[in-house]
């Protein structure tokens, strides 16, 4: 099978760099999204996220004229939806996944399909979503057939392939990453190989696609139970007096313990997002995966409170000193190291909370973003050298490369390192 015209719907961290290897094979992509801005900052041959060097892929691949972006779906013979999966809203929603952005991405290209046309779901999704795609597709497309009705013999081909990179790398893993492709038929994962292999080194391995699926949220969960038991370790050590990151540094000596580092709380749109989906559709089982999970949506408010005792052990120390006048700083907004990605970020949501403290002044030191997002309150995004020398409680929530090294502390300066990178006789809670 080939492919002369390919479309992905969704241009955000996946899509675009997803889009813009395609182009590089010389295959003719078309990018879709809802935000006229993103398509036309790509179709300017730029970019509107952060991504090392994929700049300049777009920028080559719109100037030969392989990409393009547009806000409406044109014809192709594939299409990969790459649209958000979050949670549903409103007091009923208790971390049920929102499949609504799927349902218009797939109602949107439905007018445009064909016979032979393959549609694959990258979007992180809960078991049984690919199925429900192709439903909403067939709904939309009566006069096609599809493969939950007619199998192989299906006018289109219907497949999960989540993606498997990392922020910061995403080029390169997209490349060379093993691919987990699961077709609703055999047919369907053929032709989803067909259209991995343009750029894909590494090994297309098929499965069906409700595996598919449940392969890509036990990874996460997988990774996420690991941080939780560290991030427990942490606050089991506060409460014994003991150094956490000493102790895993000696326990990782054992040659088979491989202790993560704690940190403020998980983030991104996949590793704090994704177990819920396996809470949701099976919550007496998923025991385990639960409580991680509350073990890490807790922590940032640990860290609140770290921050409230330090403030309440300065105004102590300083009787001359209100509240008002406590100025803290806080090193880190994004969900992890040197990105710009702000989605589910502990360090953004410790930000906000610490912002309604009635604190005096509040500064953030973030090299990545050039804006403060509106929900952190009456704060100033200023440079690190600024925040060292004006503010008493300093806060690193984010060990961007920026910040590794040393930090001397004034006089009655205190620091809570969440990340601990900086001088461990100098931590203050």
């Amino acid at each position: 099978m080939t492919f002369k015209t390919v479309s992905v719907i969704g241009l955000g961290y996946i899509g675009l760099p997803t889009a813009a290897v395609l182009a590089s094979r010389k295959v003719k992509v078309i990018g879709v999204d809802v935000n006229q801005k993103a398509v036309d900052i790509i179709n300017s041959g730029q970019i509107h996220i952060v991504e090392p060097d994929l700049d300049i892929v777009v920028h080559a691949a719109v100037t030969e004229g392989y990409l393009r972006a547009t806000t409406r779906p044109e014809p192709a013979e594939a299409f990969l939806i790459a649209v958000p999966t979050p949670f549903k809203t409103g007091p009923t929603g208790d971390h049920e996944p929102d499949l609504s952005y799927i349902e218009t991405a797939s109602r949107s290209i439905a007018p445009v399909l064909k016979k032979g046309d393959l549609v694959i779901l990258e979007s992180t999704s809960p078991v049984g979503a690919t199925e429900q795609m192709a439903a909403w597709l067939s709904d939309a497309r009566p006069d096609l057939t599809f493969p939950q009705t007619h199998g192989g013999e299906s006018d289109i081909r219907v497949a999960y392939c989540p993606e498997r990179v990392l922020p910061g790398q995403v080029l390169r893993e997209l490349v060379q990453n093993d691919r987990v492709i699961g077709g609703i038929t055999t047919k369907c994962s053929e032709a989803a190989i067909a259209l991995y292999k343009i750029f894909v080194l590494g090994a297309c391995i098929t499965t069906n696609a409700r595996t598919a699926e449940m392969c890509k949220l036990t990874e996460n969960s997988y990774r996420d139970v690991n941080i939780a038991f560290a991030n427990e370790l942490s606050l089991i050590c506060d409460k014994q007096d003991i150094s956490v990151w000493e102790l895993i540094r000696l326990a990782n000596l054992h040659p088979r313990v491989n202790i993560l580092q704690p940190g403020p709380g998980v983030g991104g749109h996949c590793i704090a997002v994704d177990p819920w989906f396996i809470v949701s559709a099976c919550p007496k089982e998923a025991r385990l995966i639960k409580i991680a999970r509350e073990v890490n949506d807790y922590k940032p408010e640990w860290v609140v409170e770290k921050v409230q005792a330090a403030i309440s052990k300065l105004l102590q120390a300083n009787h001359l000193m209100r509240l008002k006048d406590v100025s803290v700083a806080c090193f880190g907004l994004t969900f992890k190291a040197n990105i710009d990605d702000l989605r589910e970020s502990p360090a953004l949501a410790i930000a906000e909370k610490i912002s309604k403290l009635g604190i005096g002044e509040l500064l953030v030191v973030e090299p990545h973003i050039s804006s403060l997002p509106a929900v952190i309150e009456n704060a100033e995004l200023v440079t690190a050298e600024y925040a060292r020398k004006r503010a008493n409680i300093l806060i690193l929530l984010v060990d961007h490369k920026d910040f590794v090294g040393n930090v001397n502390l004034k006089a009655q300066q205190l620091l809570v390192d969440t990340r601990g990178i900086w001088d461990k006789s100098a931590v203050a809670a």
